[in-house]
């Protein structure tokens, strides 16, 4: 990866996704590799600049790398994720997702909840999940292994914070993690 010129991480639902981009600005040559494995692989181009589109992760998100001249022989490499900038994309998805890591028998767990759906992804695979309505509000009900876990979602009482989720691994509540 002699031409390596951006490296971008992306959390998904399914795990976070390493990126990669190899530009040959004085060839054209365009790699994209995702989590290490080739995806596009173009040679001798005479147009150094354009997109490459390609999709990531289980859920097949489209991502696009923009290639935009800034002066001379600089260029400038930027990623969109589903269309909306790297940055929008996070900002956005930290309003649509709650994530939590855990550690259990040994292992490193990451839980997603996809709040519009309540899809829930542990590991990189999307959950068998039971929901259940409880007294003070839902329960989304799953293992890890043999661990009891679920969901609970119940309201804040305030217009702005909306809806509450906690995760509980064998009556124990796990600390959620910003991305």
């Amino acid at each position: 990866m002699t031409d390596l010129v951006a490296v971008w991480d992306v959390a998904l639902s399914d795990g976070v996704h390493k990126i990669e981009f190899e530009h040959g600005t004085t060839t054209g040559k365009r790699v994209v590799y995702v989590d290490g494995k080739e995806e596009i692989r173009k040679e001798w181009m005479f147009k150094l600049v354009g997109k490459e589109t390609f999709c990531v992760g289980a859920a097949k998100t489209k991502a696009t790398i923009n290639i935009d001249a800034v002066t001379g022989f600089a260029y400038e490499y930027t990623l969109e994720i589903n269309g909306k900038s790297l940055k929008k994309y996070m900002e956005n998805r930290s309003k649509t997702t709650n994530t939590w890591v855990l550690h259990l028998d040994g292992e490193d767990y990451r839980v997603v909840l996809e709040k519009d759906t309540m899809d829930v992804w542990c590991n990189g695979k999307k959950m068998e999940t039971a929901g259940e309505f409880v007294d003070d509000g839902t329960e989304t009900h799953f293992s890890i292994g043999n661990h009891d876990c679920y969901i609970k979602a119940v309201s804040s009482g305030k217009r702005k914070e909306g809806i509450i989720h906690t995760l509980i691994v064998d009556n124990r509540e796990i600390q959620e993690i910003s991305e």
